[in-house]
């Protein structure tokens, strides 16, 4: 979706209610806020379906006459023109089927597309810290299955509630017209039909929730055991699996049938009652003083349009379940589209940085953590320098290097670049400044030239060639069948570990930022691998700041500076051989990994 289509879009829609308040009119009218764009099709479609819902009952009010002037013989002409005049009906009631039912689909698919992008798009501008604590398989539940909850309220529930409710509307004006003395019983059981559907409606909404959670739970146990594949396999936890996974789907059985439950007796139930209606009027028929003052036409036609409401009666009954759904899944929706979205507090435009990085007195506590990930933490890294970050797994690395990202924000002290409060600059200017490569690559399903311009979609044929050249990837490229335009499979599962992460090496070299942030970088790469791409970042650090993690203390010897964490503290730093002379805890962990 353009930004264009997007802003207008969403200036279309209604003012958003917190979800514990808003009502399900006000949850319908926010849903019918994205069908405003749309609305001039809507409209034909409620056009046609009323057009469709009128041809009906005027074909019904023919009867009377059919009985009381064609079958009698008193009217000859009335026959003669019956067959044309059925035939005419049904064209035109096919063609208003027709444009009713793909124009509304037409309104509600793209409802539901519009809702999917919006959707996408607000998940994609969550801070990390949300993504931490939602299931990847919840959000993929309520991208599929709650948006097509909502497409069944948005076409299949209106097309029937308006087609059918003007057809019952249709029907008692009709009946009242021939009859009103028959047709006032017919109200008696309407405020009974209404105290059921209210109910039944409550029932339907918050079992469709329930239905909702445990869609979401199935998603999240598939993906999480698809996923984990491998390691289930390992560790022989099929069985263990299976049987975590037949409660979560037995579960979602046993919600689903309490709604066929609640659907299956409300329907019966309405059409019982109105069954009562009718036998009354047959009863009030056989009185002297009322049949005589009836033709046989009207009567049968009286007694015919009560029999022809059970019908829109059920199925207006029926779609209630499913708008009911629909809302249940739009309250799912618009709870995570109100959630806030990362906060970008920064207002100043940043092109290219000049290199330097300072720390001042940060500290940071994660969200729901008591204990701090780092404490007081004071360094600098000027232009052009390479920052080594050692220590235990825990200490801190990765945390210092989400902060310098803005994937968190510190907790207290400052983040700078370039003696810049990091706060200040515009997020996605400050994120253009850093390369980063991760020890968990991520890749796509694309060609291995795609994955490589990821972070420079405009680049050359030539400089994709020139990066995945130093970063050794061209030496596996050529063996593959497409070369550079392979497609790697998801996740590049097509690559070994070690050319993943050359891959995401060639992605960093061809970004050109002037920040580069190497965590674990080479953790996967055999020895042989190890000692190219560290020719290739030897490189690639010249007049870059870097800020490199690492384990393997043979990758960091070279640094400017090294600094050793334990706990979020800084215990130590300065170069490699200084370090080593002061015999303390870089010295210990150098002689633990080269046993000397």
């Amino acid at each position: 979706m353009s930004s264009e289509l997007a802003s207008t879009k969403s200036s279309e829609i209604p003012e958003h209610h917190s979800q514990t308040e808003a009502t399900t009119w006000q949850n319908f009218t926010r849903l019918m806020g994205y069908a405003k764009v749309y609305k001039k099709a809507g409209i034909f479609a409620i056009i046609c379906m009323l057009g469709y819902a009128t041809i009906d009952v005027y074909f019904l009010s023919k009867l009377p006459a059919l009985i009381d002037e064609g079958l009698s013989g008193k009217n000859p002409d009335f026959m003669k023109w019956a067959p044309l005049f059925v035939v005419v009906c049904f064209i035109i009631r096919g063609i208003f089927h027709f444009l009713s039912n793909y124009c509304l689909a037409w309104v509600g698919n793209n409802v539901v597309a519009d809702l999917r992008q919006s959707i996408f798009e607000h998940v994609m501008a969550m801070p990390v810290a949300y993504h931490d604590k939602t299931s990847t398989g919840t959000l993929i539940s309520k991208l599929t299955f709650d948006t097509e909850q909502v497409l069944q309220a948005t076409s299949k529930s209106l097309l029937t509630m308006v087609q059918q409710g003007g057809f019952v509307i249709g029907l008692l004006v009709l009946m009242f017209w021939q009859s009103w003395q028959l047709s006032a019983i017919f109200l008696v059981i309407t405020p009974v039909i209404a105290v059921i559907v209210t109910v039944v409606s409550r029932r339907f909404r918050k079992v469709s929730k329930n239905i909702q959670n445990a869609m979401g739970e199935v998603t999240k146990a598939a993906e999480q055991t698809f996923n984990g594949h491998k390691v289930v396999l390992t560790f022989d936890g099929q069985d263990r699996e299976n049987q975590r996974f037949e409660i979560i789907n037995k579960h979602n059985r046993q919600q689903r049938m309490k709604m066929v439950a609640t659907k299956s007796a409300s329907v019966p139930l309405i059409q019982i009652i109105a069954s009562f209606a009718l036998a009354f009027v047959l009863y009030i028929a056989t009185l002297d003083n009322v049949v005589d003052n009836l033709t046989a036409g009207v009567f049968m036609g009286v007694v015919t349009y009560m029999t022809m409401l059970l019908r829109p009666l059920k199925l207006l009954t029926n779609v209630n379940s499913e708008f009911q759904k629909g809302m249940a899944a739009s309250i799912s929706i618009f709870a995570l589209l109100d959630e806030p979205a990362e906060r970008d507090s920064g207002n100043i435009a940043i092109t290219k940085a000049n290199g330097e990085i300072t720390f001042e007195d940060v500290s940071f506590v994660y969200p729901g953590d008591e204990k701090p990930s780092l404490s007081h933490l004071n360094f600098t890294a000027s232009v052009g320098e390479t920052i080594a970050l050692v220590g235990r797994s825990g200490s801190g690395k990765s945390t210092a290097s989400s902060l310098l990202l803005r994937f968190y924000d510190a907790t207290s002290g400052q983040v700078l670049v370039d003696g810049q409060d990091i706060t200040e600059y515009k997020l996605k200017d400050l994120r253009k400044q850093f390369a980063y490569v991760s020890q968990h690559v991520v890749l796509f399903n694309d060609s291995l030239a795609n994955n490589i311009a990821y972070g420079k979609p405009n680049a050359s044929r030539r400089e994709i060639i020139d990066a995945a050249t130093k970063a050794h990837v061209m030496e596996f490229a050529e063996q593959l069948p497409q070369g550079l335009d392979t497609n790697i499979g998801d996740n590049g599962a097509l690559l070994s570990g070690g050319q993943r992460q050359r891959v995401a090496i060639a992605r960093a070299l061809l970004c050109d930022a002037p920040f580069l942030i190497l965590d674990e970088a080479t953790s996967a790469l055999d020895t042989e691998s190890e000692r190219h791409i560290q020719e290739a970042l030897n490189e690639l650090q010249k007049n870059r700041t870097s800020i490199v993690i690492a384990h393997r203390l043979s990758t960091i010897e070279n640094a400017d500076k090294i600094i050793v964490m334990e706990q979020g503290h800084i215990i130590e730093q300065g170069a490699h051989q200084q370090l080593l002379a002061q015999d303390g805890a870089y010295a210990q962990l150098h002689r633990f990994q080269f046993g000397s």
